[in-house]
């Protein structure tokens, strides 16, 4: 399990791989990275090798972790004047979602005059960028769930209105990709569970999103077969390299197939854990039943064989079942409510979720009406 690939851009991935992170920062045109990351990797082993890699190369110990799980663009400010003040030419993006996307956008950031809220994925937002102020990114996931480290794109929560933005440019694309299983071995059960649903609900939506992108349409079925039979061995041995690896190749699959299209899953868990502060793969799991009922109309066929690619019997029914099954093998809660949303202003929530840019993918078309019936059901 050794590779070198160019496709979304070039990923390093292997086990050991990390201590490639120098070199890969020099490719990236990096002499002086600041490495962002979040408050719960900010004290591990994981983060403290990462400093240690960099500091004996010669590229300095500069770390900042003051990334909250959603994080915001009080997040983002305080990084970047951490990384202005520091004189800093780049960034090491480390952890899961949203240290990558932190990372990633106080890098895109850091040479802007414009407000974050101005490169919003609407129409053609991101040509307002100045390019020439896009700091070079290196990317190196610790979970196996966003694949934000292959992604145009990064998640923001706005405080004020509660509200998920994803905020895109070509070039927040990072240059040079580390996927190191190692850095994964030890995740709580719960963070495996729940970032490898999250790979999985970006398969499952962009392999049913209707554009045509045969390409990512093959790229999300083969991501879906590794995270079947690799996520529940991941979960239990936290320690199996193999079903590690699988699995980070499972997530940076998703995040390419996704170029397809997202749909309902996210539509729903953007505004719900922007809100409610829930996990976005734990959410996406806890979803995902109801809109695969919900979509069915538009999606039967493709599921059928989606399920005999898989080795799942039963057409739709049994691949909705395996849905079902595999939640609960992983502890996933079995609704909304038991996620901890309770007593939720629907109406609000309907209008955010059709607003999400994700809503635009769904196989069937959103309607006011209809994702309020779907979120009662979630519930």
């Amino acid at each position: 399990m050794i590779a070198n690939w160019s496709y979304p851009t070039a990923i390093r991935f292997g086990a050991g791989r990390i201590a490639e992170l120098p070199e890969a920062c020099v490719i990236a045109g990096i002499g002086k990275p600041l490495l962002v990351t979040d408050r719960g990797l900010a004290d591990l082993p994981v983060t403290q090798t990462t400093l240690d890699v960099l500091e004996a190369a010669g590229l300095g110990r500069a770390l900042f972790s003051e990334v909250d799980p959603n994080p915001n663009e009080n997040n983002l400010a305080r990084g970047l004047e951490a990384y202005l003040s520091g004189g800093h030419d780049g960034v090491v993006a480390l952890g899961g979602g949203s240290g990558l996307d932190l990372g990633k956008l106080i890098a895109f950031m850091s040479g802007q005059s414009r407000p974050v809220w101005d490169f919003e994925d609407v129409d053609d937002w991101w040509s307002r960028a100045e390019e020439e102020g896009i700091a070079p990114i290196v990317a190196v996931p610790t979970t196996a769930g966003t694949g934000s480290e292959v992604g145009r794109a990064g998640v923001l929560c706005n405080s004020r209105s509660r509200e998920k933005k994803i905020i895109f440019h070509p070039k927040i694309l990072p240059a040079q990709v580390i996927c190191d299983p190692e850095l994964t071995v030890g995740l709580p059960p719960a963070i495996t569970a729940g970032t490898g649903l999250d790979a999985f609900a970006h398969c499952l939506e962009a392999y049913c999103a209707p554009n045509y992108h045969p390409l990512s349409q093959g790229i999300a079925v083969e991501g879906m077969r590794l995270v079947k039979e690799y996520l529940p061995v991941a979960y239990e041995q936290a320690d199996n390299i193999e079903a590690r690896g699988h699995m980070m190749s499972a997530a940076l699959m998703g995040a390419t197939a996704f170029q397809k299209g997202l749909g309902a899953i996210h539509a729903l868990s953007h505004p719900i854990g922007a809100i409610y502060n829930t996990h976005h793969g734990t959410t996406n799991a806890v979803v995902m039943p109801r809109v695969l009922e919900f979509n069915r109309p538009a999606i039967e066929q493709d599921i059928e064989r989606l399920a005999a690619y898989l080795g799942i019997a039963g057409g739709f029914a049994g691949f909705l079942q395996f849905v079902v099954n595999l939640n609960g093998s992983l502890g996933i809660p079995g609704n909304l409510t038991e996620l901890g949303v309770e007593s939720p202003d629907l109406d609000d929530l309907v209008r955010a979720a059709l607003a999400d840019p994700s809503a635009a993918g769904n196989p069937v078309p959103m309607t006011r009406d209809n994702t309020l019936a779907l979120l009662e059901a979630c519930l």
